[in-house]
């Protein structure tokens, strides 16, 4: 894991006028407790930067006017406003002694239930590990690579090693969830509403020239049966006349 040194210096005077006194001048009251003897110091603000925005679990050598100290950052208090760092403890490491420590998690692989669609959702970011010193992971790695669309990883599938997970094992640690369906938008629907309406428009209109041209064929057969009758009369007519001859 990776070391990170923090200098400081003893504190003359405790008590809070003395810690507003420090944070005015750009330094942070400090604590260091867990060895033999608790140790009051102060350090530079700036010191703090790596620290607190480093993105994996770090240690920290003190060097505090020439005493080092290996220890880890225990708690740190901000001003709730401003963001200014308002104290920080620090616990001694001891080798033989277990320690705990929030552990950020690392995701390795590519999901395939991401390549179908899904979203990953991280539950935890952090896993509290309790472990030797030497044993302490910078970094909690998980392969997603199996991670299949509407499944998840739990504390309790991860696989045991030198460190001691303490949160509880049915803990989602990241899942995959399933996209929901799109409903269509209200534009959608009217634009399909227009369409059908076109649609039983365009039937209707249909078959009123369908009617319509049903009823002229009828009219035109009606008007063909008048004029054989006419043809017919004639030749009767035509026999008639020319019978007084034969007679």
């Amino acid at each position: 894991m990776k070391t990170i040194e923090i200098i400081g210096y003893n504190r003359a005077n405790l008590g809070k006028n003395e810690s507003r006194k420090l944070r005015n001048e750009g330094n942070v009251p400090c604590v260091v407790y867990g060895g033999k003897k608790q140790i009051h110091f102060h350090s530079p603000m700036i010191l703090f930067r790596e620290l607190v925005y480093s993105p994996g679990a770090n240690f920290i050598e003190l060097n505090i006017e020439g005493e080092k100290i290996k220890a880890i950052l225990q708690d740190i208090q901000f001003h709730p406003v401003s963001d200014i760092i308002l104290h920080a403890d620090f616990l001694e490491l001891n080798e033989d002694k277990s320690i705990k420590m929030e552990i950020p998690v690392s995701f390795t692989g590519d999901s395939p239930g991401v390549r179908q669609g899904g979203k990953i959702l991280t539950r935890l970011r952090k896993l509290t590990v309790k472990s030797l010193p030497k044993h302490m992971p910078e970094f909690i790695e998980i392969d997603i690579s199996e991670l299949e669309l509407g499944k998840s990883i739990k504390v309790g599938d991860l696989e045991e090693k030198d460190y001691e997970i303490i949160n509880s094992p049915l803990v989602n640690i990241v899942s995959v969830n399933i996209p929901r369906v799109t409903l269509p938008t209200e534009e959608e629907e009217d634009v399909e509403g227009e369409e059908g309406a076109e649609g039983e428009e365009g039937t209707t209109e249909g078959k009123e020239q369908q009617q319509e041209k049903k009823e002229g064929e009828g009219g035109d057969k009606k008007d063909d049966k008048p004029a054989e009758g006419n043809e017919s009369e004639k030749k009767e007519l035509g026999i008639l006349l020319l019978f007084p001859y034969f007679i």
